[in-house]
C-alpha cells in the first residue's frame, strides 16, 4: 500500500490565482526563440484598431515548448474528432507569426 502514498506526494498541486482564472482573450500569436528559449507573445487584435496589446507573454525553454506543441496537437485531434475538422481562414496559418 505504500505506492498510493508515494503517489499523492509526487502530484504537482496547481494553483489558479482569481486574477488568473478570467484567462485573456487572444486572436493573435508571435513567437520567438533563442538558443536557450521560446517567447510567445499573446496579442488581441481589434478589428480597425490601428494598435494591438500583448495580453500576455510565456517565455519557456525549447523543451517545454516542444512538449506544448505535443500538447497542442493531441489536443486539436480529440476537439476535431468530436467537433469536426477546424478550417483556417484566410491563409495557412492566419493569428500564428513567426520572429
Amino acid at each position: 500500500m505504500a505506492a498510493p502514498e508515494n503517489q499523492n506526494k509526487n502530484q504537482l498541486q496547481i494553483q489558479l490565482r482569481p486574477e488568473v482564472a478570467d484567462g485573456k482573450y487572444s486572436n493573435l500569436a508571435m513567437i520567438g526563440h533563442g538558443p536557450n528559449e521560446f517567447l510567445i507573445d499573446f496579442i488581441f487584435a481589434a478589428p480597425g484598431m490601428p494598435q494591438a496589446p500583448v495580453v500576455g507573454r510565456i517565455i519557456m525553454s525549447p523543451e517545454n515548448a516542444k512538449q506544448l506543441m505535443f500538447a497542442l496537437t493531441d489536443n486539436v485531434k480529440k476537439y476535431e474528432a468530436q467537433f469536426g475538422e477546424i478550417q483556417p481562414r484566410g491563409g495557412k496559418n492566419p493569428g500564428i507569426g513567426n520572429n
